[in-house]
């Protein structure tokens, strides 16, 4: 089933924020997050919904958090929802937001790679050898925080930088935490055939203390590839967005708005991606049906 059409204000609801791919509604003490089925693609909305992308990231992400909460708390309340937005929106507790991306790097690719080949992860803090080729696996996982940009492009930050703006206490909790997760869902990802190249996640405060929030392992945050066809120095086969972002290289589009249109069978490929992701991961037939 594609995206419904809502009338918010008719359910009583008040935007709280409007995000690329979520709408956020305020519920006094806590937020209902709708995952909408648009896509985002070098910091552009595209013009064409993915069917069923939505239900996936929410899904996807009420299974992980479900997953890892004795490995850190986490914001998610309840999966009880309006009837209008079933499948795509839970309601989680408000937090105050920590403005930075909790990048963790397991594999090197996209920004990770082209920070590589700079020499940018050969300082002690990261202490990454040279010679690891394209998308080759690093010795162990390493954390690239960045700036959480509301729009243009985030930038990369030194952990010093992160204990500047957040605390050196609470830097060290993201910085620990995030480490943490990536290396307990590589492994469950690992059992099921799946290599987590990388992933970021986000973090909040309540009551003072470092929350998970936002959305959690989804292929919107995350690379996952088919470990039965890794191949080191090449592209991988993925179950994320870069499916889109390939097809949209090969257009001409120099990533401005507006984005050029998806022809039926990119939009219907992605949808089968999106879906077969939660289906390894999880190792559960998804629920809803385009």
């Amino acid at each position: 089933m594609s995206e419904p059409v809502v009338d918010a204000q008719a359910l009583g609801l008040n935007l709280y924020r409007r995000g690329k791919v979520r709408d956020v509604y305020d519920l006094g003490d806590k937020l209902l997050i709708v995952s909408t089925d648009r896509l985002s693609a070098f910091d552009v909305v595209l013009p064409d919904r993915i069917p069923l992308k939505g239900k996936v990231l929410t899904q996807l992400s009420a299974w992980w958090f479900e997953q890892t909460r004795d490995v850190m708390p986490n914001h998610l309340l309840s999966m009880e929802v309006p009837e209008a937005f079933a499948g795509r929106a839970m309601i989680v507790r408000k937090a105050q937001r920590l403005d930075i991306e909790a990048v963790v790097r397991g594999y090197l690719c996209g920004t990770g790679w082209s920070a590589y080949q700079k020499g940018e992860y050969a300082t002690p803090e990261y202490g990454v050898p040279s010679g690891i080729p394209f998308c080759g696996q690093l010795p162990k996982p390493i954390f690239t925080p960045t700036t959480k940009a509301d729009t243009g492009h985030d930038l990369p930050m030194t952990f010093e930088e992160v204990a500047e703006q957040l605390g050196a206490d609470v830097a060290a909790q993201v910085r620990d935490a995030s480490l943490k997760i990536y290396e307990f869902a590589a492994e469950r990802c690992q059992r099921a055939g799946i290599i987590l190249a990388d992933t970021k996640f986000e973090f909040g405060l309540v009551d003072g203390k470092v929350i998970l929030i936002d959305e959690l392992l989804t292929p919107d945050s995350s690379r996952y590839w088919p470990a039965d066809r890794y191949t080191v120095g090449e592209n991988q086969e993925s179950y994320d967005k870069q499916y889109i972002r390939d097809y949209l290289e090969t257009t001409g589009w120099d990533k401005t708005p507006p984005a050029p249109a998806l022809p039926a069978e990119v939009i219907a490929r992605t949808t089968e991606r999106y879906v077969e992701c939660y289906k390894r991961v999880t190792g559960e037939d998804f629920p809803y049906s385009a």
